[in-house]
């Protein structure tokens, strides 16, 4: 049987404002009434995540990042307790840049620790900066997931939604290129090899998505494979007909 479909927008640092959040949430809301075969969750900034819990029980709210820690002298940190009490179910971990900011494997793997104790489902991003001809970039991407699962059960595995996010990939790397069907096909079967030798071939195997600017023109030759699970859109997430088209477009592929 088909799994269903999963389609992840992540704001960013937008919109400017609140009273835009609610009107784009809004707005994709009424677009996606008739969505039954796609879970849709969006990441807005954490400011925007009470109010629009507010406005739609249809779409699951996820939040960019969360701190290891329940509670204490961390001043500026959001725990995954206080996200979850919100209403918030999902959390984007190890996203490219963050790790560009500076975060680590061994801190992200705290927060999935953490994440997967609070309630929340954990999308953790990895992905290479570069395709090298020496094919090394499958060993960067086999050591954040060692790194980043590192002591999480095997029972938790199937929490964790793995987002393959080649840096090369995204909008905002210099002399960007496309990635292609085939490029995510092969890291998701190398992903699924990893996990399979390291938690067992009887493992309950996590979702595996694409994220990497995808848009409403290319998703559809992404999720025709049944081995894509769904995508994390950036950019296109912001505007109400892009990305309500790449949720219909989902929405077809899981018939």
């Amino acid at each position: 049987m088909q799994r269903k479909k999963i389609v992840i927008g992540n704001w960013k640092m937008n919109p400017m404002t609140l009273k835009e959040a609610e009107k784009l949430f809004a707005g994709i809301t009424k677009l996606l009434l008739k969505t039954k075969k796609t879970q849709v969750v969006i990441c807005p900034p954490f400011i925007y995540l009470e109010k629009l819990k507010k406005i739609s029980k249809k779409i699951s709210l996820g939040a960019q990042d969360v701190f290891w820690g329940e509670v204490g002298a961390y001043t500026g940190e959001v725990s995954g307790e206080m996200l979850y009490d919100l209403g918030t179910r999902y959390v984007i971990l190890g996203h490219s840049e963050r790790r560009a900011m500076g975060e680590k494997d061994g801190d992200i793997n705290k927060k999935i620790k953490s994440s997967l104790a609070s309630g929340l489902r954990p999308i953790l991003c990895v992905g290479e900066n570069i395709r090298d001809e020496n094919h090394s970039y499958f060993n960067l991407v086999k050591t954040q997931l060692e790194g980043c699962l590192g002591g999480v059960s095997k029972d938790s595995i199937s929490r964790i939604i793995i987002a393959y996010e080649p840096v090369w990939a995204i909008s905002t790397t210099v002399d960007r290129k496309d990635a292609t069907p085939e490029d995510f096909l092969e890291m998701s079967i190398f992903i699924r090899k990893i996990i399979a030798d390291k938690f067992g071939v009887k493992t309950k195997m996590s979702n595996i998505i694409y994220g990497g600017s995808v848009n409403e023109k290319n998703v559809g030759n992404f999720v025709k494979h049944e081995s894509t699970d769904g995508v994390l859109v950036g950019n296109a997430s912001l505007s109400q007909e892009k990305f309500s088209k790449i949720v219909t477009i989902c929405e077809a592929s899981n018939s």
